[in-house]
Formats: C-alpha cells, sequence, structure tokens
C-alpha cells in the first residue's frame, strides 16, 4: 500500500477522488500533453497526480480502468518534469473498432508516439515504469502478472530528482471517468544487462 498523501498535483482537476484502494479522475475537455512534433502545436494542460524521488532504481506499477469514449479519451502512467521533458503510456481511444495502445517520449520540446492497435473493447490495462538512472522502461500487461515491453527510452532531463504517478485526459469535447487502483512502489523489475 502507498501513501497516498504523499501525491501531489501537477494541474489539479476539477472533479476527482483520492482514497486508500483507488484514485478517480474526470478529465475535462480540451486536456492533452504534446510538444510540437509533426503537428505542429504544444498541448500542456492534463493533469498529473506524482510522487517525487531521487531513487535512482525503481518501479511503479498501477492498474488503470476506463470508460473512454472519444477520439484521443486516454488515461495511464506519467513522468512529467516540465513541459518540454516527460513521458506517458496509455490507450488513446479511437474508434469502435479499436484503440492505440502507446507511450510519448518527449525530450527538450519535441515529443514522439509509439503504438500498437488493440481491440475498443479494452477497458483495463496495467502499467510499469522502471527506472535506472536516467533511462526507463514502460511495459503494460492484461492481468497485471504477465508485463511485456512497451519501450526503453531516455529521458534527457531525468537524471536527478523525478516525479511519476498517474494521468489522464481529453483532449477533443469529451469526459469520462478514469480509475486507478493497485498501485505499488518497488525495486526495480527491469534487471541490468548482461
Amino acid at each position: 500500500m502507498i501513501d497516498t498523501t504523499k501525491l501531489k498535483w501537477t494541474r489539479e482537476p476539477e472533479k476527482y477522488e483520492i482514497g486508500k484502494e483507488k484514485i478517480v479522475i474526470v478529465t475535462a475537455p480540451k486536456t492533452d500533453l504534446w510538444q510540437r512534433t509533426y503537428y505542429g502545436f504544444s498541448n500542456d494542460n492534463a493533469p498529473a497526480l506524482q510522487f517525487s524521488t531521487r531513487d535512482k532504481y525503481f518501479s511503479f506499477t498501477c492498474k488503470t480502468q476506463f470508460d473512454s469514449k472519444r477520439r484521443f479519451d486516454q488515461c495511464g502512467i506519467i513522468m512529467y518534469l516540465d513541459s518540454d521533458n516527460w513521458l506517458k503510456a496509455s490507450i488513446e481511444y479511437e474508434n469502435e473498432k479499436f484503440q492505440r495502445l502507446g507511450s510519448v517520449v518527449t525530450n527538450r520540446g519535441y515529443s514522439d508516439w509509439a503504438t500498437t492497435d488493440i481491440d475498443a473493447s479494452v477497458k483495463t490495462m496495467w502499467y510499469r515504469l522502471s527506472r535506472r538512472e536516467s533511462d526507463y522502461c514502460i511495459e503494460c500487461s492484461y492481468d497485471g502478472v504477465i508485463f511485456k515491453q512497451m519501450r526503453i527510452c531516455h529521458i534527457a532531463e531525468g537524471a536527478d530528482e523525478i516525479k511519476f504517478g498517474i494521468y489522464a485526459c481529453s483532449p477533443e469535447q469529451s469526459s469520462f471517468e478514469a480509475v486507478f487502483t493497485d498501485l505499488e512502489i518497488s525495486d526495480c523489475k527491469w534487471l541490468a544487462h548482461k
């Protein structure tokens, strides 16, 4: 069990609930995170609820449940340092047939987006973020037991104190309830390469 009193908001949403067993964020329309690449715009107004740490080696795991229904609705894990340096992993709703399971890494003001399409019926996903100094591994799981690697990345400004946690947003004219449970901080589960 984690101490939720240590969580701090980056942009507090209007509607949310923080309990011992679960955290609920109700997204507001026109909230998003993206910087420049391809689309040319910068969006930096999604709420994030995060811990701070100087620990160089750890893993953070949580379960997400969501009833997203409009294009780009999303919720997941995040490491948000500032508007130009962050990463996130989530499922973005696309339409009634498929969604995009993916991750965004933003270094020094430029975002990328790596995705794979999954069925639109998926409404639960586990994520695990692991840190090894300024390198990070993002994994996902359908059952909280078997995790599959989504990406390994380097955050240029991510070597010292960082903030990490959960986020949810609705880039279009939408709102949905994102539920986060089973939050856990543990020893690093991303083993050293040998």
